[in-house]
């Protein structure tokens, strides 16, 4: 006879946490150890600078640096390109974001996190500006993912650049471009260089349309500025499609999604490839190499969403509009694409929080909907950014228990994240202003906040909450 030793919950619950807690703590020496070589490979450029600017041609001034690549490449068994490489990084991170450095040694934030606001943060030539741009965003990198945190940091970033993004925008259309670079096995790469709106509408059109080829087969699919109180801003749905599906409770408010299970076996990334090729060989998804595409008379338009201060809007501010969840762009893009979006949407905001207060416009349907589109942008639970149109709409306090109908108690989630929400000992619940505080099954606190209060709300705001206060008040986590 076998004798199977029972485990309490107990201690089910310690050793989930003794696993988490340790992972915790090697993440927070994994960042430590990324500062400190940083900070080596900075002193090892001060080591060759003097060197460096001696007299004599270019190609002999940079040998010391050279010699020093090569032999910390040698060392490491790395090329010695990519040495210098990480030598040139090493000494922007450590000289011009040391704030970013200090947060990444004391292990609040990742190498990740780092790498995004260097990126985000480069083109800020003020000292003052980026510091101040620093402060702002790492109160956003302690708390979020470095995919979350991208599009955060960059209208941070924007907002501080001493040029205006229109001028930039002008400057940079100039680059848009269309080149193949040839592969092995007779493959190719197709590569477009394009203004974001229209990048990320085109692959939205391509998504859309090969959802529908795989669906169409009877399979699932899926992958694997500040204003106030009364006019917060405006932001067009230019497709005019509300997202659909179901929460559990047999309301039809989300997308279903699994993960994809073609018979022919192409995979989703695989489809999109075909129909790219259809369209831009037939002007529409029909017959070609994809043998079952969508019929021609199946028109799908491209998707985005861009969020526009109403006082730029008006020209009184220069606050930059939004591709929501990507990057800032240019008012009079973002004014373009107004003057033929089948509507908008008018978002009331909090004037000091950012907080989303309510949506409404002249013929308003499914409101609720759209408020909880705009205000979401995407997944709910930490770290994931599945966009809305593919989430289902989940009672925060189920229905069955007495959970009303309402924005304070509506948010999207992902299938995935759906589904542990209901089928794990994971729960969550909801303040007013839309910030959801999951638990973990062993109790650790998680809270997610909206994406548009991001750049607003400071870290003592959280504790507050956490703390059972009754709301926010005014932060000064991002000072413009």
């Amino acid at each position: 006879m076998t004798n199977t030793a029972t485990i309490s919950t107990g201690e089910q619950t310690a050793r989930v946490d003794a696993v988490v807690d340790e992972l915790v703590e090697i993440q927070r020496v994994l960042s430590a150890l990324h500062a400190r070589r940083a900070a080596v490979l900075a002193r090892a450029v001060e080591v060759t600078r003097e060197q460096d600017d001696a007299p004599g041609p270019s190609e002999i001034r940079d040998i010391p640096t050279r010699s020093m690549a090569a032999q910390i490449g040698a060392a490491l068994r790395v090329p010695d390109r990519t040495v210098e490489r990480d030598l040139s990084d090493a000494v922007v991170l450590t000289g011009r974001f040391a704030a970013t450095h200090a947060a990444l040694a004391a292990g609040s934030i990742s190498h990740a996190h780092a790498k995004v606001i260097v990126a985000a943060g480069l083109p800020i030539a003020d000292d003052d500006a980026r510091t101040v741009f620093e402060v702002a965003v790492l109160d956003v990198a302690r708390r979020e993912s470095p995919g979350r945190l991208k599009p955060t940091a960059r209208l941070l970033a924007a907002r501080l650049h001493p040029v205006p993004l229109a001028e930039r925008y002008a400057v940079a259309a100039k680059t848009r471009s269309v080149w193949v670079r040839d592969l092995e096995d007779g493959m190719a790469e197709l590569i477009a260089t394009l203004p974001a709106h229209l990048a990320y509408g085109i692959r939205d059109r391509i998504d859309r349309y090969a959802r529908r080829v795989i669906d169409a087969r009877g399979i699932t699919s899926g992958d694997g500025g500040e204003a106030g109180a009364h006019a917060g801003g405006v932001s067009g749905d230019l497709s005019g499609e509300s997202p659909r599906g179901v929460d559990g409770d047999g309301e039809d408010d989300g997308v279903l999604l699994h993960e994809p299970a073609v018979r022919d076996g192409r995979g989703i990334d695989e489809v999109r490839a075909d129909v790219l090729a259809d369209l831009l060989l037939t002007g529409h998804a029909t017959t070609g190499i994809s043998n079952d595409s969508v019929p021609e008379g199946e028109a799908i338009v491209a998707h985005v969403q861009v969020t526009v201060p109403v006082l730029t809007a008006l020209g009184a501010d220069t606050t930059p509009a939004e591709l929501t969840g990507h990057a800032p762009i240019d008012t009079a893009t973002a004014l373009r694409l107004a003057a033929t979006a089948p509507g908008w949407d008018r978002i009331l905001t909090h004037p000091v929080t950012g907080t989303v207060l309510a949506v409404d416009r002249y013929r308003p349907s499914d409101q609720l909907k759209r408020t909880l589109r705009v205000r979401d942008e995407h997944c709910r639970f930490p770290g994931c950014r599945i966009p809305t149109r593919r989430c289902d709409i989940d009672h925060t306090t189920a229905r069955e228990h007495d959970g009303p109908t309402e924005v304070t108690n509506l948010a999207h989630l992902c299938r995935r994240h759906h589904t542990l929400k209901h089928h794990s000992a994971w729960r969550v619940r909801q303040t007013p202003d839309g910030v959801l505080h999951w638990t973990s099954p062993t109790g650790r606190r998680h809270p997610d906040r909206p994406a548009r209060t991001l750049v607003f709300t400071s870290d003592a705001e959280e504790e507050t909450h956490l703390d059972g206060g009754e709301g926010p008040e005014p932060s000064s986590a991002v000072p413009f």
